[in-house]
C-alpha cells in the first residue's frame, strides 16, 4: 500500500494540533513503534515546547514540509553552537545521534517530517539539558523566549 500525505492530511493534522494542549500533533507513518526506522508528521504550532535533548541511540533527520522552524544546537554545557531555519534557508538537515538540539515552531500551520533510526524510544530524563523544565512546568515560556533570540555561543540557563 502506498502511503501519503496531501492537503487533506496536512490541514487535518493542522487543526488536531492547534486544538491540542500541547499545540501538537504526529501523523505515524510507519506501522508501529517497533519499526526499525520511525517516520512521521508533526504539526506544530507556535508556542509548543519542544525541551533541549538528545537521542543517544540514532541520528534523527528533519525536513519542514510547511511553514518554518528554528532548530537550535547545542554543546553539552548547553551553549549554542549552531541557528538553522528549517524551512528556509534550510531544506533537510540530519542531526547526528547524541547531539543537543531544540525546535521553535516560527508559523501557525507548521509541519515538520521526522525520520529516526530504530524503534521508538522515549526520551529519559538524562537525555534532557540538566536545567531546562519540563514540559508543563514553570519556566516554559521563558525558555521559548530564550529560543528566539538565543545566538552561536550563548548557554542557557534560566
Amino acid at each position: 500500500m502506498i502511503k501519503q500525505i496531501n492537503q487533506d492530511t496536512l490541514c487535518d493534522l493542522i487543526t488536531k494540533a492547534a486544538h491540542s494542549p500541547r499545540l501538537r500533533q504526529n501523523l505515524n507513518i510507519h506501522p508501529a513503534p517497533e519499526d526499525d526506522v520511525q517516520r512521521l508528521a508533526i504539526a506544530m504550532e507556535p508556542g509548543t515546547y519542544v525541551r533541549i535533548h538528545r537521542h543517544p541511540h540514532t541520528w534523527e533527520m528533519l525536513t519542514a514540509l510547511r511553514g518554518r522552524f528554528l532548530v537550535l544546537i547545542y554543546d553539552n554545557s548547553g551553549k549554542v553552537t549552531d541557528r538553522l531555519w528549517l524551512g528556509a534557508e534550510t531544506r533537510l538537515l540530519e542531526i547526528p545521534a547524541n547531539t543537543w538540539h531544540s525546535v521553535l515552531s516560527l508559523d501557525e500551520g507548521g509541519v515538520i517530517f521526522e525520520v529516526k533510526h530504530g524503534a521508538y524510544q522515549p526520551v529519559q530524563e538524562q537525555d534532557y539539558l540538566s536545567g531546562t523544565p519540563p514540559e508543563g512546568e514553570e519556566g516554559v515560556k521563558e525558555t521559548l523566549e530564550w529560543y528566539a533570540k538565543a545566538e552561536v555561543g550563548e548557554v542557557f540557563a534560566l
